[in-house]
């Protein structure tokens, strides 16, 4: 692994970290707009997505149930798309809220789970993991809106951290092709 780290440009990673930290404080500066911004990435793919099943459907190998089920998944994923794309504020909410029943339906199944099964893993932990999913699913679900900023706010915080650490990597490969301190180890000659 370390051959390889060496073998990628140092300034490839510094230039890849400082996106990142650009990217990072862009998000935490303005959380709406990222969140914003991030709805309608997922907008767009969501309408390439919903194309995608419509050409998939009226494919000559595409029969029956499968062709009715590919029209339907590319025109919900139209309407999606419609939604992300003229709306993303309302998009960025609706998805949180998703998230949150997600996260609240998670935590019920696995305190069912916690219960209901051996596993390795101590029951507590299981509990633990499980109030932990709930609590963040009913703060989701309960002020989307605010759920939203704070995933922006937390990528951004990762975007930037994830930066630092690439630039020092990439000034740690700059330092070692340029011939910094030699780590050599010497064996006392035989007297």
């Amino acid at each position: 692994m370390e051959r390889e780290w060496l073998t990628i440009g140092w300034r490839s990673l510094v230039i890849r970290g400082a996106i990142g930290v650009v990217f990072g404080i862009l998000a935490i500066v303005w959380p709406i707009e990222t969140a914003i911004a991030l709805a309608l990435l997922w907008g767009f793919w969501a309408l390439m997505d919903g194309i995608g099943s419509l050409v998939q459907a009226f494919r000559p190998e595409s029969k029956g149930s499968s062709r009715v089920w590919l029209i339907l998944l590319g025109v919900v994923a139209l309407v999606a798309a419609f939604f992300a794309i003229f709306s993303p504020g309302v998009a960025a909410v609706t998805l949180t809220w998703i998230l949150g029943i997600w996260l609240i339906v998670r935590g019920l199944f696995e305190v069912f789970g916690a219960f209901t099964s051996n596993h390795v893993m101590p029951r507590w932990l299981l509990i633990l993991n499980a109030a932990l999913s709930i609590l963040i699913g009913v703060l989701f679900v309960a002020n989307p809106g605010a759920a939203a900023v704070g995933i922006a706010v937390f990528l951004g915080c990762v975007a930037l951290l994830w930066g630092v650490v690439l630039i020092g990597a990439g000034l740690a490969v700059r330092h070692t092709h340029s011939g910094g301190p030699a780590t050599t180890t010497t064996t006392p000659s035989p007297a």
